[in-house]
């Protein structure tokens, strides 16, 4: 009889933390909107996992949690919320948006809430706001692309394939065949040629136009690397790993596509998740978005960054994306990108790409 009795008592508990684990989740109520610039397939992915953790939030958005844009775009979308006055509230409860540089920003103008990530010292391997306004969620990296069959045809035409940032730039044989994102329109691209200009100066955008860089897409940009009409691109590491995962799901092996890693460095943008302050806030709901964050900051949620082709923001995650380097290697060549002067002089730099890039 005791023997059940125990027994009994350790099924109470055990159903006790399980149903107390649960009510945690369950506690996350009310509606919330999140932009961000995070692929529609990644955002698809951590829409249902936030369904599956917190099964009593709303999502805000057409029965999505997230509304995507491109982060040139969201930006400017959250301009016209704010007002010519920087005061009026914003159609969302939260941002994933690809430039850090932003976050100052928006740090600036008091439209971000501060929240605590215990341990983040410890656990992050990226800056964050030591006030807690923002914190690094996941990672991009900026790198060179090249199709391996096309080597020798190259060759044939008197052009190497780059293997550094500078001679992407730099070399002429190179003039009308390379292709990159349009810093104007693309946050990361933003990012990278900032990085670029502190390391080689302004010369570096005077050798992009002598060269005649294209802005494209990337979707654009490797059907051109694929097809020979681009010897190299520069691009983000997540759109080369995603398409050669997506391919191999078909059942195709892919042979004219491969990703250099610049003996220059490379490019992380450590993008941040921010949350508005609830003077601002679309649905006044700081409690549901300090807990989206946390989890997203947690192994499992990382994991979702990973699957998204991006790397993790934790100092203990061992996993990399699909095909990828180890992070922490990449954070040894590491350019940096200076964000307090990306987000300060924006307009000059804009401009100065304007001049000696685009016309």
């Amino acid at each position: 009889m005791r023997k059940i009795l125990a027994l009994t008592l350790v099924v109470m508990m055990m159903l006790s933390v399980s149903v107390t684990a649960f009510a945690v989740n369950e506690d996350v109520e009310g509606e919330l909107v999140i932009y961000s610039s995070m692929y529609p397939a990644v955002l698809d992915m951590m829409d249902q996992a936030i369904k599956a953790e917190f099964p009593n939030l709303t999502p805000g958005n057409e029965g999505s949690f997230f509304f995507y844009s491109g982060t040139s775009k969201l930006i400017t979308k959250i301009y016209g919320e704010m007002g010519e006055k920087r005061d009026q509230p914003l159609g969302c409860d939260m941002f994933m948006v690809a430039e850090p540089a932003f976050s100052l920003e928006m740090k600036d103008y008091g439209y971000l809430h501060s929240f605590e990530v215990k341990d983040a010292e410890s656990r992050l391997r990226f800056p964050y706001d030591k006030e807690g306004y923002w914190y690094p969620l996941r990672v991009c990296n900026m790198v060179l692309a090249y199709n391996p069959e096309k080597v020798d045809e190259w060759k044939e035409k008197g052009i190497t394939i780059p293997r550094t940032f500078k001679d992407f730039a730099y070399d002429p044989a190179l003039k009308g065949y390379i292709s990159m994102s349009d810093p104007l329109t693309s946050g990361t691209a933003y990012a990278a040629v900032c990085s670029l200009l502190d390391k080689y100066g302004e010369e570096y955008f005077d050798k992009l136009g002598a060269n005649g860089v294209m802005r494209e897409s990337g979707s654009t940009a490797i059907a051109k690397l694929q097809s020979g009409e681009c010897a190299a691109i520069m691009i983000l590491e997540e759109s080369i790993l995603k398409y050669l995962y997506d391919e191999k799901e078909k059942g195709n092996t892919v042979t004219n596509l491969e990703v250099i890693y610049p003996e220059d460095g490379v490019v992380l943008i450590p993008s941040t998740v921010m949350i508005v302050d609830e003077a601002y806030s679309k649905n006044v709901n700081v409690e549901a978005a300090e807990a989206v964050a946390q989890y997203f900051l947690t192994d499992e949620g990382q994991q979702l960054i990973l699957k998204g082709f991006m790397h993790s923001v934790l100092a203990d995650m061992k996993d990399v994306p699909y095909l990828s380097i180890d992070t922490n290697e990449l954070i040894k060549k590491d350019i940096g990108v200076d964000w307090e002067k990306a987000y300060r002089n924006r307009e000059e730099i804009n401009n100065l790409w304007s001049v000696k890039v685009t016309q």
